[in-house]
């Protein structure tokens, strides 16, 4: 996905910067200490190839996997809508209820909230 980064802003009509070098990845399921708080990384793909949410004491940072009312885009590069889905289905949606989610566009939800409401999750 990073070497596609040229392209993906050509697309959007953004200035072309350096390609950034990767120095590590997360994994499904890791446990990262940051300043003393716990992250937990959730794999999701789906809008992207290489998705992740991250789940910080009852708090969802769904990035854009997942929004109140809807879900992430799966037109661009690597996008895939039926895996989009599952992501959220198998990964998201048994969290607790009272799991706040905070989405990259637009006003937080909870996840209770969006497995009863969301027109994609039914």
């Amino acid at each position: 996905m990073v070497k596609d980064l040229p392209k993906v802003q050509k697309m959007f009509g953004l200035p072309e910067s350096e390609v950034p070098i990767i120095s590590g990845y997360v994994s499904d399921q890791e446990k990262i200490i940051m300043g003393g708080v716990n992250i937990n990384v959730i794999e999701t793909p789906g809008h992207t190839q290489g998705g992740v949410c991250f789940l910080v004491e009852g708090h969802l940072f769904s990035g854009d996997t997942l929004f109140s009312g809807s879900i992430g885009r799966t037109d661009l590069p690597g996008g895939d809508y039926s895996v989009l889905i599952s992501s959220i289905k198998q990964k998201l949606i048994s969290l607790p209820d009272d799991t706040i989610v905070h989405s990259g566009h637009g006003p937080d939800t909870m996840i209770g909230i969006e497995r009863q409401q969301n027109p994609f999750l039914q």
